[in-house]
């Protein structure tokens, strides 16, 4: 039986500390929820504080990882993907999980989210940017889903999963 894959992306060096705290509190409801995480992969940002609240809470977790080798890897990732890629990895991120969450926003952000909205698939968007929240509802209404905590991104996963 396949197992379900939550995508969470967000910045590296440039996430917020509510971004971290947000990011942190999504992998351990991801983990408690028995769903495995994804991100990518590195010891930074939001990809390291959601896989370290998916290790505090006994989760699975993978990381689909930029480069040619395992530097720079999160200590919370179970399972390395290596690409080879770097940014061209996000369309990996994006067409293996079966919900994306937006944690945060910068410039990889928008690029996966993007990429998810030409999957023609759903992103929840979990940031406090008025502006990102518009741009991307502009362009797809109907797969963009704004929350405000951890707690409302998880159970429009669950909304999106069960549609």
């Amino acid at each position: 039986m396949k197992k379900t894959i939550i995508g969470i992306m967000g910045p590296g060096e440039s996430a917020t500390s509510t971004d971290l705290e947000n990011a942190y509190q999504l992998g351990q409801l991801i983990a408690e929820a028995g769903w495995i995480l994804l991100t990518g992969g590195r010891n930074v940002g939001v990809m390291d504080a959601a896989n370290k609240g998916a290790k505090s809470a006994n989760g699975l977790t993978i990381g689909i990882l930029p480069g040619n080798d395992t530097r720079g890897i999160s200590e919370a990732v179970d399972i390395a993907i290596v690409t080879d890629m770097g940014n061209a990895r996000n369309n990996i991120n994006i067409l293996s999980s079966d919900v994306i969450i937006a944690c945060g926003m910068g410039a990889g952000t928008a690029s996966e989210i993007a990429l998810a909205l030409k999957a023609n698939k759903q992103v929840i968007l979990l940031n406090n940017s008025a502006e990102s929240q518009v741009f991307f509802k502009n362009l797809a209404q109907f797969n963009i889903f704004v929350v405000n905590n951890a707690v409302e991104a998880m159970n429009q996963a669950r909304e999106i999963l069960v549609n």
